[in-house]
Parts: structure tokens; C-alpha cells; sequence
């Protein structure tokens, strides 16, 4: 059994826990109403329902409410006893990400992978996998003035990234997101954002975006926020990532090369038509002025 499970079969065993079904989602406590409504569609009114709930803030990034108050507030609380349990029991908490050291455990949530976040992700991000989701890493991250935060412009390694607000008493912590990234400009390039969007997290209130998208977060100036995080990535879409080289498109820092490389082609191609233009000017003058001056030397040429 791995590391993490044995500490995870501990833990649940221990007789405090607020939760004592980790292992079940249960709809009508874990979400919000208006959530839970927009799945009960069928079919083709799926799409449309989905789409209902979402807002727009950001091109290509989604906010939605998401995930009953009461229950943010439970798994606040089930953060800090976890973390209370490991310190007492020496048993230490693996950092969830190489951003942040203040993780939280959560319990398996593919039901929430296949149930809702696949029809979500097969609506908004065919492009990345769609419904081909089949993977997860979730996490809970504290932050904090008190706390050591590392939220650097960075990417995710998903194909699509769900946040969600916890709550809490707080302020700053906005997000900013520019644009997005392959896996070979994950770190940088010479295509640099100017301006950046901003979202403040709301409790109970979820962001999606596709992984590849840079963002990061401007410090807390007092108070603490939980977040939710997860990462969810596709094998499929991998695989054929892996053989089509056309899926950078979506990268703006290979957008950016490509319209540099574009406009140096088309600056080179002008210097030549304007060179040659040149020379047809000067051309045509030395005719004009040689066939003048034979005509007047009685050569007698014509036309």
C-alpha cells in the first residue's frame, strides 16, 4: 500500500473527524442548489444548462457557484484538525504542488471527475481532452500573511484546473491570469503579458481553465483563504499531443514567434520589391537616356 494510503486509512480511522464518508460525494451537501440543477438536463439541454451557470469574466476562463458554504466551512475545519492529527501523530504531510507547502488532504473524488467536472470540461475545453478526463491530484492550499506563499506565474500540469474559494475572512489574494502555454515555454519566452486579468475569489465559488493557461495570485493582506484546487488531465489527449505538433497552437508565446518569424519574412520580401523597384528606375533612366543621346548622335533609332 502506498505511503499516502496508509496515512489516509489512519487519519480516517481517527473517531474526531467531521467526516466519516470521506469516500462518498453527496450532491445535496457537498453543492449548491443552482449546480445541482443544471446537471438534471438531458441531452442536447445538458449544453445549454451547463452553459447557464457559467460566467465569462476572463476569455477562456469560467466561474460558477459550486460548493455549498456550509460545507466549505466543514472542510475548513477538517483541514485544520488533519493538520492538527499529523503534528500530534509525527506524520508528515507531502506538499501538494512546488509552489506551497501548506497542503491539505483530501479524500477520492473521481465521482466528481466523471460525474460533473467531465460534462463541465466537454462543454468548455474540447480542445484539451474534453470528456476524456480520466486522472486527478487534489489539494487544499492555506493562504496567509503568516504564511510562506509562492504563487508565481506559473501553469498547471493538467489540461484542465478547478479552483475553489473555501472562504474565510480575507483580503487581496486576486488572481491574475495571462495567456497560455505549451510545455516548451512553461517557464517564459519572449512573448511577455503587458496586462494581466483579475478575478477575486468568492467563497463556494469555482474557476476552471484549462491547465495550460499562466496564472498566479497577488498576496493576502490580512486574514486567510483556503483553496481548493484539483488538476485533471486526460491520457488520450496526451497521447495524441504527444505525435501532432499542430496542438501548440494554442500557445501565445508559439503565436508570437510565428507572427515575428511572419513579419521578418514579409520586412525581407518588401526590401527585395523595394530593391528591384530601384533597379527597374535606374534601368529604365539609363535607357532613356542612352536612346536620347543616340538619336541625337543621327544613329536614327526608333521607338
Amino acid at each position: 500500500m502506498h505511503i499516502l494510503e496508509l496515512l489516509a486509512e489512519a487519519y480516517f480511522r481517527c473517531p474526531k473527524r467531521i467526516f466519516q464518508d470521506p469516500y462518498t460525494l453527496n450532491p445535496k451537501i457537498f453543492f449548491q442548489p443552482t449546480f445541482l440543477e443544471a446537471f438534471r438536463a438531458k441531452g442536447k439541454n445538458l449544453v445549454t444548462s451547463i452553459r447557464s451557470i457559467m460566467s465569462e469574466p476572463v476569455p477562456g476562463v469560467y466561474t460558477f457557484n459550486m460548493l455549498n458554504l456550509n460545507f466549505c466551512q466543514k472542510l475548513i475545519h477538517e483541514v485544520k484538525h488533519f493538520e492538527a492529527w499529523a503534528r500530534n501523530t509525527d506524520s508528515s504531510i507531502l506538499r501538494p504542488n512546488t509552489g506551497n507547502g501548506y497542503g491539505g488532504m483530501k479524500a477520492t473524488l473521481d465521482k466528481l471527475m466523471e460525474d460533473y467536472i467531465s460534462l463541465i470540461s466537454s462543454v468548455l475545453f474540447p480542445d484539451v481532452g474534453g470528456g476524456s478526463l480520466d486522472s486527478h491530484h487534489g489539494y487544499v492550499l492555506q493562504y496567509g500573511r503568516d504564511k510562506v506563499i509562492k504563487e508565481d506565474l506559473h501553469v498547471d500540469d493538467s489540461e484542465v484546473t478547478l479552483h475553489v474559494c473555501l472562504g474565510n475572512q480575507f483580503a487581496g489574494g486576486e488572481l491574475l491570469f495571462g495567456g497560455q502555454r505549451c510545455k516548451d515555454h512553461v517557464n517564459g519566452g519572449t512573448h511577455i503579458e503587458k496586462e494581466f486579468d483579475y478575478l477575486l475569489p468568492v467563497g463556494g465559488q469555482a474557476i476552471i481553465h484549462r491547465g495550460c493557461r499562466l496564472y498566479g495570485a497577488k498576496p493576502i493582506k490580512f486574514g486567510h483563504r483556503y483553496n481548493f484546487f484539483m488538476w485533471f488531465k486526460s491520457s488520450a489527449f496526451r497521447e495524441l499531443q504527444a505525435h501532432d505538433k499542430g496542438f501548440k497552437d494554442f500557445c501565445d508565446e508559439c503565436q508570437s514567434q510565428k507572427i515575428a518569424r511572419r513579419n521578418e519574412w514579409v520586412a525581407a520580401k518588401k526590401k527585395v520589391i523595394s530593391c528591384l523597384l530601384c533597379l527597374r528606375v535606374a534601368l529604365w533612366k539609363f535607357l532613356e537616356t542612352n536612346c536620347f543621346c543616340l538619336m541625337l548622335s543621327g544613329v536614327g533609332l526608333v521607338g
